[in-house]
């Protein structure tokens, strides 16, 4: 009796919908939503008086060391825009040239590209109050625009499905179209090449990366995928494709993201192994390739994720070391017998 009136009370207090627009599902746990926050907005506001003072006098973000464990400790939303323009080298890019995302929304029309984005229009977070076609204004339109102007830009991707989320996020960051077109070609061009191209090589390369580290860090999760033949792209592919958008909670996703824009693609391994290992003994319980694929589908929910600051700590210590210069390897290595499958 006492725990439902705390959990009525809590619901009460926190509000349906949360400050990106994003309605809270039905199972949400809002009690210990709000008893993580009290304690959370207390970092948050300790970071922002810190951030304040770094970013004093305006002016750009260079990556530097203090920077680099200033973002990994979180960005205040206020700041975010700003030091991810900055670390991603997006905002470099939009001042060397000006106009440019303009001259692309007028370009010439290109049909099958405006169609396939058109498409994913209304799939895009229905469940975010500003992207609906009645919010005032609507996202959907700043959204056709960056995804339109990006698929002008780069025409060896073209549009993607999973990059409608990801831009998706950058305007809610961002508050700007144009600012969330060069974030996006930070990420689709530099950060995670080919991940979105039509063959897809370098997403696929990396989940099977994931996999080689899995493998070596955690055999008996690896033979259990073995045992029971349940490819990696299976269950991680939307982490991957994604950003673990609509996969973790959106504060735990900003704050993955914050490192993503610093420090390139090894914080996805790093997300990854960390939910893996501290969940091996759960998902180590599955006895059929159904039971592998729902495991993974619930590491991604819990106290664990939703406790972000917390749960940044853990992505780097929990997975132990993880080279730049090992990773290359591991890509040279599982790029070279994907393209070998043909």
């Amino acid at each position: 009796m006492e725990s439902a009136a705390r959990t009525q009370a809590a619901r009460d207090r926190v509000p349906r919908i949360d400050p990106y627009g994003f309605e809270r599902p039905e199972d949400f746990d809002y009690a210990a939503y709000e008893e993580f926050f009290s304690a959370y907005l207390v970092v948050l506001t300790r970071r922002a008086i810190k951030w304040s003072k770094l970013l004093k006098g305006g002016g750009g973000v260079q990556k530097s060391m203090t920077v680099k464990r200033y973002i990994r400790k979180g960005i205040p939303l206020e700041h975010r825009a700003r030091v991810w323009m900055g670390v991603s080298g997006a905002q470099a890019q939009m001042d060397r040239n000006p106009g440019y995302y303009q001259r692309l929304l007028e370009g010439e029309r290109d049909d099958r590209l405006e169609e396939a984005i058109r498409t994913d229009m209304n799939r895009t977070f229905p469940d975010n109050v500003k992207f609906r076609k009645g919010a005032d204004p609507c996202l959907q339109r700043t959204l056709y625009n960056v995804l339109l102007a990006y698929g002008h830009h780069n025409r060896d991707v073209g549009y993607c499905q999973g990059m409608n989320f990801v831009a998706g996020y950058l305007i809610l960051m961002t508050d700007s179209e144009e600012e969330s077109f060069w974030l996006l070609d930070a990420l689709v061009g530099s950060i995670l090449p080919d991940y979105y191209s039509p063959s897809m090589l370098g997403l696929k390369t990396d989940q099977e990366v994931l996999g080689e580290l899995v493998r070596t860090r955690l055999p008996a999760v690896a033979a259990l995928m073995d045992r029971h033949g349940v490819p990696w792209t299976l269950v991680v592919s939307r982490w991957f494709l994604c950003l673990f958008v609509d996969v973790l909670p959106v504060e735990t996703v900003l704050r993955i993201w914050d490192c993503l824009f610093s420090e390139g693609s090894k914080v996805i391994f790093r997300v990854a192994l960390t939910l893996i290992k501290r969940h091996q003994s759960f998902i180590l319980e599955a006895s059929s390739f159904t039971d592998v694929c729902e495991k993974f589908r619930e590491i991604t929910k819990g106290s664990f994720v939703t406790e972000c600051h917390t749960f940044m700590q853990k992505i780097f210590s929990e997975p132990g070391s993880l080279s730049a210069a090992r990773i290359a390897r591991l890509r040279e290595r599982c790029r070279a017998r994907l393209l070998a499958r043909g």
